[in-house]
């Protein structure tokens, strides 16, 4: 698959393809904010995430992102800094990937995703 989100299947789509943890709450068309709750020692479908967009950290704890054929993209436990509680990050789009959180608690965030 390429990294150029025009060409992502709108079936892998976070809302789409892993509802169990990805929640809409609200959309128009400049802006969609999408709230993601993965608990303790689950991991997602692989899904995508099309648009850039600004991440409210409410819960942050260990995880590893895969892309589609498994193999490691990242893992949160060598990251420089992890973020804090209340803190804000930036996301590029995410091609295709799944997120397994290792972590004891909620993997949970709010993004602001940035429609183009």
């Amino acid at each position: 698959m390429t990294d150029d989100p025009s060409t992502w299947p709108e079936s892998l789509d976070a809302l789409i393809a892993a509802p169990e943890h990805h929640r809409l709450l609200l959309e128009n068309d400049r802006v969609r904010v999408v709230e993601t709750l993965i608990p303790p020692g689950e991991k997602t479908a692989v899904h995508t995430h099309r648009w850039p967009g600004a991440l409210y950290i409410v819960s942050w704890t260990a995880f590893i992102r895969y892309d589609d054929q498994g193999h490691q993209l990242f893992d949160s436990r060598t990251a420089n800094t992890t973020p804090a509680n209340g803190s804000t990050a930036w996301s590029p789009p995410l091609g295709p990937h799944y997120v397994h959180n290792i972590g004891d608690a909620p993997l949970h965030v709010v993004a602001t995703e940035l429609k183009s």
